[in-house]
């Protein structure tokens, strides 16, 4: 009887409790099951995707250090490393805008600085349901003001993101924070202990909100989200700013062997992950716990999620150094425990056991690999004939249109609201690059950044969608100057218990992995969210890549607008686009249907190569990638950071819509001084790449010349098209 309560309290699955029986050789007390509970969640597991993760590639040339840490590192030369990860906040975001989007960028700051790297670059993935809906604008501003309210306080510019509407997000936004940080490549820390050394909790007190939430975060959510309000922490960036300064202080004299983010589950997984990762066990003793709130319990001090904590093992007779360090700071610097022999993870209180677990137990999750079937509605759609879709009566009002679109208007509104040169490393701000540009003082070098998804394209075919949207943020950072090294992952998915939600976890995680190894780009890092669906929708697969590139000279980089009459603007790739899953079939047909554009990987990585190529040889120092929306919507992008137009002329015999607003991969806009166009081309033809000379920038209009059609629009009517429609969503 009792063993049914606690599973109907618990939510424990019935095998994975007889699992625990096993592994433990007797039956578990309250205290040990939600332990469990926790550690065996999606959220900290990864018990539905971990067999699928060991499909990608995780190593590379730069690579020092892969997934299984806090975050990826990457080797940029010089003594210099890049710490990078992209991590969810989705369920929390849903129920507390504010505060689950700002304790989302705390998290990811932690994980960062617990490498050893100060954090220099925060950038985000958003995805919402329908704008003009109220509770979306509420998301949206909450969101917002959450990811402004945490990053500026704290001092981390926010240099670039991506937000997205889709009706399939109504019920389940969905909020990634990526964090990169710097560090010198001795400084490398990792999440370790040795043997007898004591443990110390470094940081905020503890208090009751955040309990339960790696089990709330894998979840789905339900019409009763007001009740999983103390699921969600509460941040507090100025406690952030002395952590953060604290750690990396300590870090810098030399003062800890390991060091852990106090994140998800709290207590419970930084102290027991950190012991089985070293091989040893830990002895915890809650008496010993700061707290802020009276009587708190046991089980409320190994489940609370309270924010700016973190795990510090000292080095041997150092631990009165680290805590005159922490009283410098104002903050506590507690000796909660020891690091044991015995490899089990021990909760002391009173002078009495609570719990003991094997560490091997709780970090062992069983893993699931399921049977996947893909949604016979999505067939259908992806089957869907757009030969014969009609041609709109007249092509001029259809720019303005596109350009209005929620999902390729002006995102000034959402990023104005960031700082985003504080610390002034940042070169190309966001808006002026197709990826944000960040110098490495002290060097030449720099680093692009950038985070990337299209959910239409997942929606309609997961693994194509997935290798397009590692090729888009790799072509990103490519188009600015930066060669890709490496990149992190946020997966999130539906339910993966479901056949259809299970195909379409599996299939985007081959995706990622066929395009990995056809671009030589290695995961780093990564994170996956599950469970992200409502009562009435599942959302769209959804993995948001963030990339990391090197510019060996931060000088040598390109950025987005038409910067001189005259030049001449260059097309690599291939004139047609395609209608299927784009932008402008959703906007002017009201359809969501055909297959996303076709992608030739090694076309794209040449195309990649061939853009870095130029740049690093000084022919061209203005470039963009032609994504959503097109041909005509990436022209339209380059006039306006300057105020440059243009008259170009497409020669093609494509229907006129799908020639001005059909996507495709591997295309890349890019200008050039008309004395130099003969050494740009040819060194395209040695590429062997595709490629059309347009036209010439100049005026104030943007000219396109079809073969039966004269299109112009005044770059005034274009930009008040473009830059009015999130204005309203963020006022």
């Amino acid at each position: 009887m009792e063993e049914t309560l606690l599973l109907q309290e618990t939510g424990i699955p019935p095998q994975e409790y007889r699992e625990i029986v096993r592994l433990l050789g007797r039956e578990p007390n309250r205290l040990e099951l939600y332990l469990f509970k926790v550690m065996w969640s999606e959220h900290c597991s990864y018990k539905n995707s971990r067999p699928l993760l060991k499909l990608l590639p995780k190593e590379g040339p730069a690579v020092l250090q892969g997934p299984g840490e806090n975050a990826g590192v990457v080797d940029i030369g010089e003594g210099w490393a890049v710490a990078f990860k992209i991590e969810s906040h989705n369920h929390p975001s849903a129920v507390e805008p504010v505060q689950g989007a700002a304790t989302g960028v705390g998290g990811i700051i932690r994980d960062i600085m617990a490498m050893g790297a100060r954090p220099i670059a925060l950038l985000n993935s958003l995805r919402f349901g329908r704008p003009e809906d109220a509770r979306t604008r509420y998301l949206v501003r909450g969101v917002v003001e959450g990811i402004a309210h945490y990053g500026n306080a704290i001092g981390v510019p926010t240099v670039g993101g991506e937000v997205y509407f889709h009706p399939d997000y109504q019920e389940n936004p969905l909020v990634n924070a990526m964090c990169v940080g710097l560090l010198p490549v001795g400084a490398l820390k990792r999440s370790r202990a040795s043997l007898g050394r004591p443990v110390y909790y470094v940081g905020a007190k503890t208090g009751r909100d955040g309990i339960g939430g790696a089990a709330f975060a894998s979840e789905e959510l339900s019409e009763e989200n007001e009740s999983k309000r103390p699921s969600v922490q509460v941040g507090d960036p100025f406690l952030g700013k002395l952590t953060m300064e604290l750690t990396l202080a300590a870090i810098q004299q030399d003062l800890v062997e390991g060091v852990q983010d106090m994140g998800a589950a709290g207590l419970t997984s930084s102290l027991s992950e950190m012991a089985h990762k070293s091989g040893l066990g830990i002895e915890l003793n809650l008496d010993r716990v700061p707290r802020r709130e009276e009587g708190m319990t046991p089980l409320e001090l190994m489940l609370s999620e309270s924010q700016e904590r973190m795990v510090l093992v000292p080095r041997p007779g150092k631990e009165k150094a680290l805590e005159a360090l922490a009283q410098r700071f104002g903050l506590d610097a507690v000796r909660i425990g020891w690091v044991v022999a015995e490899p089990v993870f021990r909760v002391k209180a009173g002078g009495q056991v609570l719990a003991e677990v094997p560490t091997h137990a709780l970090a062992d999750c069983p893993t699931y690999t399921r049977e996947g079937r893909e949604d016979p509605a999505i067939r259908e759609l992806r089957a869907v004939e757009l030969d014969q879709l009609p041609l709109p009566a007249g092509l001029h009002d259809l720019l303005p249109r596109l350009l209005s679109s929620p999902n390729l208007c002006s995102r000034a509104p959402v990023f104005e609201r960031y700082d985003h040169q504080v610390g002034t490393n940042t070169v190309l701000v966001p808006g002026r690059g197709d990826a944000a540009i960040l110098r490495i003082k002290g060097t030449r070098r720099g680093i692009a950044v950038k985070v990337d998804a299209n959910p239409r394209y997942s929606k309609l075919s997961p693994r194509l969608g997935a290798m397009h949207a590692l090729a888009e943020a790799a072509r990103n950072v490519s188009v600015v100057g930066g060669r890709p090294l490496a990149y992190t992952d946020g997966l999130n998915c539906g339910n993966p218990e479901t056949p259809e939600g299970y195909f379409e976890l599996s299939e985007t995680i081959r995706g990622l992995a066929e395009a990995s190894r056809a671009l030589g780009i290695p995961v780093v890092s990564g994170n996956v969210s599950l469970y992200n669906e409502g009562p009435n929708h599942r959302i769209p697969p959804t993995p948001m890549v963030g990339v990391v590139g090197l510019l060996e000279e931060v000088e040598r980089r390109a950025e987005l607008g038409f910067r001189k009459e005259g030049e001449v603007v260059v097309l690599i790739g291939h004139l047609e686009g395609h209608l299927g899953a784009s932008e402008y079939l959703w906007v002017v047909h009201g359809l969501e249907a055909g297959s996303p554009p076709p992608l030739d990987l090694e076309h794209e990585r040449r195309v990649q190569a061939a853009i870095r190529a130029l740049i690093a040889r000084g022919l061209t120092r203005t470039a963009h990638d032609v994504a959503e929306g097109g041909l005509a919507v990436a022209l339209a992008e380059m006039c306006f950071p300057r105020g440059l137009g243009a008259v170009l002329e497409l020669r093609s015999r494509q229907r006129p819509d799908a020639l001005l607003f059909g996507e495709a991969a591997g295309r890349v806009l890019f200008t050039v001084a008309p004395d130099r166009l003969q050494e740009a081309v040819g060194l395209l033809e040695e590429m062997g790449l595709p490629y059309q000379v347009l036209g010439q920038v100049g005026g104030e209009c943007l000219t396109l010349l079809l073969p039966r059609e004269r299109l112009e629009w005044s770059l005034e009517e274009l930009r008040e098209a473009w830059e009015s429609p999130l204005r309203e969503v963020l006022p």
